[in-house]
């Protein structure tokens, strides 16, 4: 009898496994299926090389490159901000914190990501945009640059809570060394622990910046749904997921190239999220064979 249930509970966790894995198929499936189809109507080269953006519009261009552009200036702003902050928190918090404090600022932290980015957008709209027109006159009411800083505000949690655990599995025995050679904390922190825990960092980084490049509703708001090809972060953009947004909200007839350009987005976003999360899990791989 017992073994039955043991027979019964393996063959359930079995089929929730291959549950996830038949729904990650099914959604790979419908994005190549759908891009398939766009792509017999719209050149690919086109696709990748057009500078502008404009499914909607009569004078009709495909290129994803204002999309793609607008994805990496914000994600890139985010980390900007994200990093540094992130980084200082997990070592604090294992260098200098007391285990007390240690113990209450991490949940405490956890909150940020527990926030609805719908409110992160809110607040990027109405808070962080006219607090940084007081220094940027030039600053358009929907730009880059607010939700940018938002979006970084946003994963903080994700690279310091992964960062402080990557540090954590230091051997303690390096810092201990490193101390008695007379090295201060701060030269023990970030020439000894952060260097040894580099990988976890590196891997925290990176998913930190998948992240960033999937969240949607923070740019849909505060950033201007308009698709330039531009680096600069003071005018309007829009991302892959902006535009996602856009498209579904019914809109545009099914079976038409300008619907299935959401799909063709959708692919391109997964192609990206799905090299970043692989070179994160190589690293990670890497690293724990070496030391292991």
């Amino acid at each position: 009898m017992k073994f039955k249930k043991e027979k019964l509970i393996e063959i359930l966790l079995f089929l929730c496994a291959m549950l996830s894995v038949f729904t990650t198929l099914g959604i790979v499936y419908t994005l190549i299926f759908e891009s398939i189809n766009f792509f017999a109507e719209v050149s690919i080269i086109d696709f990748l090389t057009d500078t502008q953006w404009t499914p909607l519009f009569t004078d009709k261009h495909y290129g994803i490159l204002p999309l793609l552009s607008g994805t990496f200036l914000t994600s890139f702003i985010a980390i900007g901000v994200a990093l540094p902050i992130g980084l200082s928190i997990a070592v604090y918090l294992n260098e200098y914190a007391s285990n007390r404090f240690r113990t209450i600022i991490k949940p405490l932290l956890e909150i940020l990501a527990a926030i609805p980015t719908v409110v992160y957008g809110f607040f990027a709209l109405t808070v962080v945009t006219p607090f940084l027109q007081n220094f940027i006159p030039n600053l358009a009411s929907f730009n880059a640059l607010s939700p940018g800083i938002v979006m970084g505000i946003m994963i903080i949690p994700m690279i310091s809570s992964l960062s402080d655990d990557a540090i954590a599995s230091v051997p303690g025995s390096l810092r201990e060394a490193s101390l008695g050679l007379g090295a201060t904390r701060f030269q023990t922190a970030f020439k000894v622990m952060i260097p040894s825990a580099l990988s976890g960092i590196v891997v925290s980084v990176i998913l930190a910046i998948s992240r960033a490049i999937g969240e949607t509703m923070i740019v849909a708001i505060a950033a201007g749904q308009q698709p330039n090809l531009t680096l600069d972060p003071t005018v309007p953009i829009s991302t892959i997921t902006t535009y996602i947004v856009q498209i579904s909200l019914g809109d545009v007839p099914h079976n038409s190239p300008e619907y299935r350009t959401l799909f063709a987005a959708g692919l391109t976003l997964f192609i990206f999220t799905f090299i970043l999360n692989n070179i994160s899990f190589y690293i990670k791989n890497k690293f724990t064979l070496k030391y292991n």
